[in-house]
């Protein structure tokens, strides 16, 4: 009995011909805004969707779209941090820490500060490979006042270093695989599957945390920061 691989990746991935890539564009857009700019994206599964996104965006071949898609992720990570910042600046951070929350405590956003605190501009650079800090960094930038031109010059080399090479790498490395086709399938469905599962378990948990009464701290707890 033999394999019929080409077969295989037609089961496999044949349903992404329905998709195609302005749905990748759709949701890839979408999510990196929310998870740059708004505190529910604290739980989105980010990092994993950018390189989803490249090994769909590969299963059509789709080479300028990935490039096009880099570019215009970037953007929009640039922007939504740029969001938040601006929300952390008109209402600090005295509404996020949950009482008994499990992500949105007291804990971690002390944690955050103090990273902030110690690297600065650095902080923000590296922040974007951080999932819980990559949100609520620019929250406590814009709490803490930090410079609003350094804060956009450090938000923007981050997402270079961020958005691009994940989804580059899922392309590629999908591309890769052309003469396996069954382990690129497996790639594909993997990719996807943790996408879903990730982006459902989040919204789970958003909803736990929300429903935990606000612990307010002191509007003067985030000085200004240079």
């Amino acid at each position: 009995m033999t394999f019929d691989f080409a077969a295989s990746e037609a089961v496999g991935v044949g349903w992404l011909n329905t998709a195609g890539p302005l749905l990748v564009w759709v949701i890839v857009l979408s999510f990196v805004f929310i998870e740059c700019a708004l505190i529910i994206g604290l739980f989105l599964p980010g990092d994993s969707l950018l390189f989803a996104a490249g090994v769909v965006l590969a299963s059509h071949g789709a080479h300028a779209s990935a490039w096009l898609l880099s570019g215009a992720a970037l953007v929009v990570a640039v922007i939504g941090n740029q969001v938040g910042y601006y929300i952390g600046q008109q209402t600090g951070v005295r509404f996020i820490a949950r009482r008994g929350g499990k992500v949105l405590n007291r804990h971690n956003l002390e944690r955050a500060r103090e990273f902030l605190d110690r690297k600065g501009f650095f902080a923000i650079v590296a922040a974007r490979w951080i999932p819980w800090i990559r949100t609520l960094a620019p929250l406590i930038a814009g709490a803490a006042r930090m410079d609003s031109r350094r804060f956009m010059l450090a938000t923007t080399i981050g997402g270079l270093f961020w958005v691009p090479t994940l989804v580059l790498i899922g392309y590629y490395g999908a591309g890769l695989l052309d003469a396996i086709p069954w382990v690129k399938t497996v790639l594909v469905w993997l990719s996807v599957a943790f996408f879903v599962v990730g982006t459902g378990y989040g919204f789970v948990r958003y909803r736990q945390e929300m429903r935990r009464p606000v612990e307010e701290e002191p509007d003067n707890e985030y000085p200004a920061a240079a």
